[in-house]
């Protein structure tokens, strides 16, 4: 076989195998890659804290992580009690609800033959999303274990990331590096941006929501509000996934409670995506609206609310890369879009 040819089956075959390792440990690069998320969010916090105070960076980051830790246990003193008990109020009301909800549709000829549908595609009354609270409620200690890890992974990058950077920088030929540097630099720039925006843009969610809901009359608006701005951390699908347990909820008081709350998720969506997200994206790179559905539809099928929760930042890591490495330097195209 002549040389060109081996190198060329020997590259297709070394692609294959990282590609096979890949899937085959996709479930534990997803926990670092969160870890990866939160040590770039610690990081940054430090740098940000030592340059305002002109404290080390390692004394900034223990009092960044100890800040966080304070204030999630002040806040689970203060509001926990109320959050945990509306939480469990929320679990309580949704059959109550669907059943409600059941009883209403069922007064028509139409609404009648579609729950006789769902019932036969579903198996029963129970409809798929109290199946989903129950599987969650039986992998807490799944959960508990992969937050472990992550926090594990996050705290060691975080502490010291050049160790892992010059790692990896020794794997690059030396003609490359500088450009692998630049890459690295633009990555946790974005990344960094990304995390700020979005945290930014669930607190306000989260608020909107809760307070919306509280005027509307509904039941336990702290808890619908904390969850609409922890699934808002999903694009798009997010505050779906919020809006229908919130209008369920409004529907066992009365039907025009729940148009009210559809109503009211509606008017947030187009504050967020008119007003909070335009301002966000200024300082962000700006991910293409159907490659990040996509992104998250196939990740959340593929390997659960991790897949989902992780697919966009994915999605911003492969368009920097597809930009740098592959339209700046193959093509030589100059693209000054991005962070």
């Amino acid at each position: 076989m002549e040389r060109p040819a081996f190198t060329t089956a020997l590259a297709i075959l070394l692609v294959i195998a990282v590609a096979l390792l890949t899937w085959q440990f996709a479930a534990v690069l997803l926990l670092a890659f969160a870890g990866l998320l939160l040590s770039v969010l610690l990081r940054h916090l430090a740098l940000t804290l030592s340059n305002v105070t002109s404290l080390p960076v390692g004394l900034c980051l223990v009092v960044v992580f100890g800040g966080i830790i304070a204030v999630t246990v002040l806040l689970a003193i203060l509001a926990g009690p109320r959050v945990a008990s509306e939480l469990m109020e929320v679990l309580e009301s949704l059959p109550r609800a669907l059943s409600d909800m059941r009883s209403f549709i069922g007064q028509t000829e139409w609404g009648e033959y579609l729950l006789n549908f769902l019932s036969r595609e579903e198996g029963g009354t129970q409809w798929n999303i109290v199946k989903m609270l129950g599987g969650t409620a039986s992998t807490t200690a799944a959960l508990f274990a992969n937050l472990v890890i992550v926090f594990t992974v996050a705290i060691f990058l975080a502490v010291d990331p050049h160790l892992y950077r010059r790692g990896f920088l020794h794997l690059v030929p030396k003609a490359g590096r500088a450009r692998a540097r630049e890459v690295l630099d633009t990555l946790g720039s974005g990344l960094w941006r990304w995390l700020l925006g979005q945290s930014i843009d669930m607190v306000a969610v989260a608020i909107m929501t809760g307070l919306g809901l509280w005027l509307i009359g509904v039941p336990v608006p702290l808890a619908l509000g904390l969850i609409a701005g922890l699934t808002n951390f999903i694009p798009y699908l997010g505050p779906f996934l919020s809006g229908i347990p919130a209008t369920l909820i409004a529907f066992s008081q009365s039907p025009m409670d729940a148009v009210y709350t559809a109503g009211l998720f509606l008017l947030i969506q187009q504050i967020e995506g008119n007003l909070l997200m335009p301002l966000i994206q200024k300082r962000a790179t700006s991910l293409p609206p159907v490659l990040t559905i996509l992104a998250v539809v196939a990740l959340g099928g593929l390997f659960g609310l991790l897949g989902a929760l992780l697919a966009t930042p994915l999605m911003l890591v492969i368009i920097i890369l597809v930009r740098m490495l592959y339209v700046e330097n193959v093509l030589g195209d100059n693209v000054k879009e991005g962070p």
